[in-house]
């Protein structure tokens, strides 16, 4: 997709830098000023003379004074998250070591070892690393690494990228997209992991406003059409509610809220809904001062109660995260109502401690946990992120990966035979329970009981559930488990296990090979190798070395293969290489080869045509999203090859490329809607009536006249279930498809599957 800047970028022209940077110096200090005790004034003063003599001369993309930008990041350190004199003193100096001649010596010289030490985690590092990974990869879990160290890092990380996604204006487009991939695809998981649920918000907004400019003005349109009426409809709602608490001395503080625009696009996207549709835009929340911390879940239910007697709930919308607080330290009650207009309402209920470690996260999580708390989900889930930096045989991209997927929000909670609980991802198997206790535990896996009741590894775990492991010293691990496991420390365990079995088969193999030819007193060599290869149809050394190992392959006929005539088998070599291949090169028939406006630029948008007056460039549309003409899209140019790869802007991958190797990512834009025929396709579902097929086919070939290359319609119950694979020329023509098919009688949803069937 080709992403404009949202608004104008304005150059600022800051005439007298010192007198700017005064200004905004006191609009900290003022921000600060309940955090930070007057002693402590002088230290950040004197981070702030440093940061400013440095930073001296120098303009941010915007125009402005490049100290604005460790001014701004100290703010939301300070008076979003709730940090103090220490932070601030780090943000303020966060960028020194990397942009100026002062060194970390210098800084510990004049500000001591630990800010010296947060400074170091803070540090970008350049051309250290393998030119074959993905440096925004390496930095991310180099920052990562200071988590055993002091989690601040982490926090002033988040602010920073927060500081830069509020100013992303002024970047160009390729840097928005890329940034805006980042931020989405790890930064704002990682906000709301440490329940920095206002960041993780505003995050979240901010990518989307990059990533689908469009999407993101309309919805910030249609809510703001809806304001007043809203604000009417929550004064309605919460005068019965208001006057019941008032009557039961309460204090308490109550409030409406929209839900972000970021939630309301995905409900969109995941209900293939309208704005119109999304029901539960707004949410109540009820903040009441407790008596004393003992008492906090008993008034929360207390309020529910109230709320309860006044307005209906919704029995599957409870939330109890009073009894079982989430992983990121989140507690409060939620619950759903109907409201007096027939609208449902979700109401959350926090005492003022809930809201502040709601809103501030991870700061206000130690200042309320104190010393002699046990140890919470939070602290066990940094252990877990400790674990997987402490392995060292997997790579970047590899690690983003995992952390990505123990970034999860939605939980079970299971228990041990002994009543233990342990925290999983939803969707966990008792294998990953098994891996979760021990790795032995887990390699050594052969079944469970669950609830007393035997069942397989790949059994799917329920909170709630109480799992025994069954074990046998005779099982081995087997590749299969990766299909069966959720978490990153079974992923994890699997894969070097398997990794350290396959390195003793190949040991073992290159020794029986070696001892073979020594007793035929031929050296080991690589013409020796080519010999030995095409006979067993293998292409490398490791492959050969692993089937003797493993027994598959023996070498009591090797006299005999050493023998043979070499000719015959390089040519045989080659033809296995060529039989390899031909799976790929059918595939590449589905390749479409297009033309190109320009040559490719990383700064330019790609711009997609079939004028046959341009340039050749082979584009490739990714088989994981299937984009077709009208979509919006980005390019991603295979640094290995002369193709770039179209994907649809939203498409997961292209969120992970975007974060991982966002330096060969462009923007891109079809400028034809004559584009060749592109496949798509349907899934529908509706109430089986006789006729209802060839009213389907009729639509599709009569009145639209769209080529339909498969149909399968398959009845149940008085319910059909259908898919349809069609060639569109462009989005517009297959949403007017789906509009009149979902016009049919008796169909009750259309929908656009991106999996196509090759």
């Amino acid at each position: 997709m080709y992403m404009k800047s949202i608004d104008p970028i304005i150059k600022l022209n800051i005439e007298d830098e010192d007198a700017y940077a005064e200004d905004l110096y006191k609009d900290l200090i003022s921000s600060c000023s309940k955090h930070v005790k007057i002693k402590d004034i002088t230290l950040i003063r004197k981070a702030f003379d440093l940061a400013k003599e440095s930073h001296k001369g120098i303009k941010r993309k915007s125009g402005e004074p490049y100290i604005a930008h460790p001014i701004a990041v100290a703010k939301i350190i300070t008076s979003e998250m709730g940090l103090g004199t220490t932070s601030i003193t780090c943000a303020l100096l966060h960028d020194v070591v990397e942009d100026t001649e002062y060194t970390l010596e210098d800084i510990n010289h004049l500000f001591g070892e630990k800010i010296s030490a947060i400074i170091d985690g803070l540090t970008k590092i350049s051309d250290v690393f393998d030119k074959q990974s993905s440096l925004q990869a390496e930095n991310f879990r180099k920052m990562l690494m200071t988590l055993s160290d002091d989690v601040r890092v982490i926090l002033m990380k988040l602010a920073d990228r927060l500081h830069n996604m509020r100013t992303l204006d002024s970047m160009p487009p390729n840097k928005q997209l890329k940034i805006a991939g980042e931020t989405i695809y790890l930064y704002a998981p990682l906000a709301h992991r440490l329940g920095l649920y206002a960041i993780k918000s505003e995050l979240e907004d901010l990518s989307l406003k990059y990533r689908h400019s469009d999407v993101f003005e309309e919805i910030t349109s249609k809510i703001k059409h809806n304001e007043k009426k809203r604000q009417q409809e929550i004064n309605r709602f919460s005068l019965p509610i208001i006057e019941k608490l008032e009557n039961s001395n309460i204090d308490f503080d109550i409030n409406g809220r929209p839900k972000s625009i970021f939630s309301i696009w995905n409900k969109m996207q995941l209900k293939n809904i309208p704005f119109d549709e999304v029901y539960d835009l707004m949410a109540v929340r009820i903040i009441f001062k407790s008596l004393n911390r003992e008492t906090e879940k008993a008034q929360c239910w207390q309020i529910y109660s109230i709320i309860t007697d006044i307005y209906t709930p919704k029995p599957d919308r409870i939330r109890d995260w009073i009894s079982s607080p989430k992983a990121n330290g989140y507690e409060a009650l939620h619950t759903t109502v109907m409201g007096p207009n027939g609208k449902w309402v979700e109401i959350q209920i926090r005492s003022e401690r809930m809201d502040e470690i709601a809103e501030r996260g991870f700061a206000a999580h130690w200042k309320y946990k104190g010393d002699d708390a046990s140890e919470s989900e939070l602290d066990r889930w940094i252990k877990k992120i400790r674990e997987m930096l402490e392995n060292p045989h997997s790579d970047a991209l590899e690690f983003l990966d995992e952390f990505k997927m123990n970034l999860f929000s939605a939980e079970i909670l299971v228990f041990t035979p002994k009543g233990e609980i342990k925290t999983l991802p939803k969707h966990s198997t008792a294998l990953d329970f098994a891996f979760e206790i021990h790795s032995e535990i887990g390699n050594k896996a052969i079944g469970a009981k669950v609830n007393h009741k035997l069942v397989p590894l790949n059994y799917i775990l329920r909170s709630g559930d109480q799992v025994e492991i069954i074990t046998s010293n005779k099982q081995k691990i087997q590749n299969e488990w990766l299909e069966n496991v959720k978490t990153a420390k079974a992923k994890t365990s699997i894969t070097d296990a398997i990794k350290a079995e396959t390195k003793d088969r190949i040991q073992k193999g290159k020794s029986l090979l070696e001892s073979k030819l020594k007793d035929l007193k031929v050296h080991p060599s690589g013409r020796v190798l080519k010999k030995i290869l095409p006979e067993f149809a293998i292409s490398s050394k490791d492959e050969l070395y692993s089937k003797i190992g493993s027994g598959i392959i023996t070498l009591d006929n090797l006299k005999k293969i050493l023998k043979k005539n070499t000719k015959n088998k390089i040519i045989r070599y080659w033809d296995l290489q060529i039989s390899k291949t031909s799976s790929t090169n059918k595939a590449k028939k589905n390749i479409q080869t297009t033309k190109v406006k320009q040559k490719f630029n990383y700064k330019d948008p790609l711009i997609i045509s079939d004028n046959e007056d341009q340039e050749n460039y082979k584009i490739q549309i990714s088989n994981c999203c299937n984009p077709i003409p009208g979509d919006n899209v980005i390019g991603y140019k295979n640094p290995k090859d002369n193709f770039v790869i179209i994907h649809k802007a939203k498409c997961p991958i292209a969120i992970r490329l975007l974060s991982s190797e966002g330096n060969y990512i462009v923007p891109a834009k079809w400028i034809s809607q004559k584009f060749l025929s592109s496949l798509a396709k349907l899934t529908l579902n509706g109430i089986d009536r006789i006729g209802i097929v060839s009213d389907i086919t009729a639509i599709i070939s009569n009145e639209l006249t769209v080529n339909m290359r498969k149909i399968f319609i398959e009845t149940h119950d008085g319910i059909f279930e259908g898919e349809l694979e069609l060639y569109v020329h462009n989005v517009k023509d297959l949403n007017n498809l789906i509009m009149n098919i979902s016009k049919i009688k008796g169909i009750d949803s259309v929908k656009r599957n991106e999996k196509i069937s090759q």
